[in-house]
Order: structure tokens, then sequence, then C-alpha cells
């Protein structure tokens, strides 16, 4: 890559399934980069594999990254809408002979597989065809790739330097098979020359497909791309992340209260560091990111920390933009309705006397649940413990002191309500305080007493404090 060419990076995820945690950090790595030198980060998706290839996939990965706020300069491609771009690169390595026809059966290949295992081989296409004189074209083949076979291929990796491949241990790969369908190396490797990428950062599991890659690229005569292949992500136990650790599908950490910037911030901890610092804002994570200050360590997963960090997001975010992402979930919890016509202003001014005490956007809702209900839900206990005769003309008092106050009502103003009905009826604060809290949100935890008046307001506070 020269110094005046502008970086170009890529994420290709395959439409197989949901868009795995791995994979956001992949598509983070690649985003953070390209952002960090002012470069294209571009969406591929590589559905070749039409078993299993879904549109439902492909909007989930679409509806993640949108969520998460990894926006993309080009794309998204899909490379079945390619196949005629790659069918002329066939061509034009059959024409070049650097490829060739393979006529070999199914049970012909096993056969040599088992043949190969039985001396103690590595099983690899024993080049029967490659030499082949007479092309029955209208027999079925699959087209090969003629391989160097002497020698070593060196794949530069700006993580790991150099690392070297013998070449008589490659292998003939398939470039396109009996139906005329491309396979995954080929149709990478014409993407990427296509797309002019200039650094592919992706997963330290296609390390091994690399060397296969890098002489497909010199026999197209295109230039390689810069490689960084990161660690993967290990659970807890040290094994490979996977569901039995908990939630993988990325989507799946939004409908448990995840803000998309905690889940992000904590990802991109996972292999990358700048000091000791542990939470950034999008800003931070763009200025200084690197790949020199990428690890090749496997990174652990670790729900509680990951935890820890949304927690820390929730505490410090603007109110304002926290209702953007709990307006959903109150939803998705049953607390507003689809529709419902409340504003984020209303629901960012409930939020500052809820967040210091939720780690969670679910959590959230829930302690807010007391203000979306017309009618409180009680904890039984509580109720019978703490809304007794006894508290009814204390109660009344302070409706009376409300009905007097002006909307919106004020810290100070029912500070001083309070004080005075204590000093009337001779009682702590923790005697009134306590039965007011069950009265106006049915539970024995909430926000700070005064604080539900002035989320609650006159009327639905003195309704609530009349049901006895």
């Amino acid at each position: 890559m020269s110094d005046n060419q502008k970086v170009r990076v890529r994420f290709a995820p395959s439409p197989t399934g949901t868009l795995h945690i791995g994979g956001v950090r992949t598509a983070l790595f690649n985003w953070l980069y390209a952002r960090h030198h002012g470069g294209a980060f571009i969406l591929r998706i590589e559905d070749t594999d039409l078993s299993r290839s879904t549109d439902e996939s492909i909007q989930e990965i679409l509806s993640a990254m949108q969520w998460l706020g990894l926006d993309y300069d080009e794309g998204p491609f899909r490379q079945m809408e390619r196949q005629d771009r790659y069918r002329e690169q066939v061509a034009h390595l059959l024409n070049a002979d650097k490829a060739y026809r393979c006529f070999c059966t199914p049970e012909d290949l096993e056969a040599k597989r088992k043949a190969q295992q039985a001396a103690g081989e590595n099983p690899r296409y024993d080049g029967t065809c490659r030499q082949r004189s007479d092309q029955p074209t209208d027999q079925p083949h699959v087209i090969r790739f003629k391989a160097p076979k002497e020698g070593t291929v060196t794949v530069q990796d700006i993580l790991r330097g150099n690392v070297n491949f013998e070449l008589k241990e490659m292998d003939d790969i398939i470039l396109q098979r009996t139906d005329g369908t491309p396979t995954y190396n080929f149709v990478v490797v014409v993407d990427d020359a296509d797309m002019q990428i200039t650094h592919v950062i992706r997963g330290d599991d296609h390390l091994s497909n690399t060397p296969k890659q890098a002489l497909l690229y010199d026999a197209l005569g295109v230039a390689r791309p810069q490689f960084a292949h990161i660690s993967m992500i290990l659970g807890p136990d040290k094994t490979r992340l996977s569901k039995r650790h908990g939630a993988t599908s990325t989507l799946e950490y939004q409908k448990q209260g995840y803000l998309p910037h905690a889940l992000i911030n904590y990802l991109a901890r996972l292999g990358w560091s700048h000091g000791d610092q542990e939470l950034f804002t999008l800003e931070e994570m763009i200025k200084h990111f690197a790949l020199e200050t990428v690890t090749i360590s496997a990174a652990v997963f670790n729900p509680e920390k990951l935890l820890w960090v949304n927690e820390q997001w929730i505490q410090t975010s603007p109110p304002e933009e926290l209702a953007k992402h709990l307006e959903p979930i109150l939803v998705q919890e049953g607390l507003l309705a689809e529709g419902h016509g409340r504003s984020l202003d209303e629901i960012g001014r409930i939020i500052p006397p809820l967040q210091k005490r939720a780690k969670t956007l679910v959590e959230l809702a829930h302690g807010s649940a007391f203000y979306f209900t017309d009618e409180v839900e009680f904890d039984e206990k509580a109720k019978e413990k703490f809304l007794t005769a006894e508290v009814k003309p204390w109660f009344e008092k302070l409706c009376a002191g409300l009905e007097t106050m002006d909307e919106p009502l004020e810290h100070d103003a029912v500070e001083a309500l309070f004080k005075q009905v204590i000093e009337e009826e001779g009682i702590k604060l923790k005697n009134l305080a306590q039965p007011v809290r069950v009265a106006l949100t049915g539970q024995t935890a909430s926000p700070g007493i005064y604080d539900l008046f002035l989320m609650l307001g006159k009327e639905r506070s003195t309704k609530r404090l009349r049901i006895i």
C-alpha cells in the first residue's frame, strides 16, 4: 500500500445465522481502523452458501450493525449478485493456464483420500487432471487452481510478522463447483481485488486460508492486501465462545438491556488496549485505535466485566441519550404499548433518579414501572406492613399540602411539606417515608422519596396516597 493510498477495509459476514459477538468485534476493529485513517468501511454479504444463507440472517446482520452504530460507506454487496464477475475471472485463469478442469468423481476423490491417509499423508488432491490434455467439457467437472508446488509462500501479517507455508503442502483448491457456483476462497479474492481492499482484518481462524488466497491474488495479477489476523474470543472456561457461555447473538444483548456503546466499548477492549483506560467514547476509540496495540493472544469474554461497563455507561450517559434506548425496552417489557405516544423528553425526565440504581436498561425499565402504570402493583407484604390505618391522616396532610402547590412540583417544597407533617405528628422521617414509598410505587425500594413526587406529579401522587 502506497503512502497516499486510501485505507479500504471490509466486514464480510456469512448470513447463515445470527451475528455472533466475535463477528461484531471483527467488524468493530475494521470500522475503527477505517475511521482512524479516514478510510472506507465496506459491508459485503458472503452468501454463496445457498443451502444455509437466508434473507432473515441478512436482515439480522443489518439490524445489529445499525443498532451498534457501525455505519458502512459502501454496500451491502451480495456475492450472489456478482456471479458473472466470478465466471469471468475463472475463464481468465483457465486461459492463462493457471486453472484446469478436473473430472475426478466424488468416488475417485474418496478413494484417493483413503489411500493417502493409509500412507500417513495429509489428504490433498493429487493432480490427476492437472496435465490432462483432453477437455470433455460436456462431462461434469470442477475448476481447480493450478497452485505452484515448490518453495514457500510468505504471508505478511501486521500482528504476527511473516508466516511461511510450504507450497508442497498446498492443494489445488476448487475455484468453481460442478454446478457452476464459485467457492469461498476464490470469491473472497476477486471481491477484495475489485473493491480495492487495502487491509484484511479478520479472525485467526482464517489464517490457514490466507496462503491459498495469496497465491490467487498473484495469479490474478493484483496486489495482495495487508493482513491482520486477530485472536478468537474464548469463554470464561477458555474454550471457544458459544451459546453455553451466555448470549452470543448481538441483538440478544439489546433485548437484555445493554447499551450499544457499552457493548462496543467492551468488545474494543477484548484484544486492544490504550494504557489502563477501560471506558472510551467513540471519539477516543477512533483516535487511539492502532493494530500495533492489538494482541494476538486469545481474548477471554467476561460477562461480569461487560455488565460493569454497561452499568458505568448507564450511570453517566445523558438522560436524553438513554431515553432513545430505554423506550424500546419499555415496550419489550410491556410497560408501554406500541404507539404509546410518550415523548422521549418525558421518558428522559424520569431517568435521573433511576439511572444510578440500574445495571441494565431492563432493570431501569422495571425500576420505572410505577411511573408507566396507572394501577400500582403492590408487594403484598409491604402493603400489609406499611399501609395501615395509622398512616391515613399523615397521607391526608401530605395531600392537602400538595394541592396548594403549583406544577411542576419542586424538591424543596416537597421536602418542607414532609418536615411539617413530621413535626405536627411527632414522628420520624422513616415512619412517614416508607409508607409513602409503598403507596406511590408498590415497593419498598425506589428512587429518593422526594424525587417520586417530582416524577409522578401532584395529581397522580395524591391519587395514590388516598388509596387507604
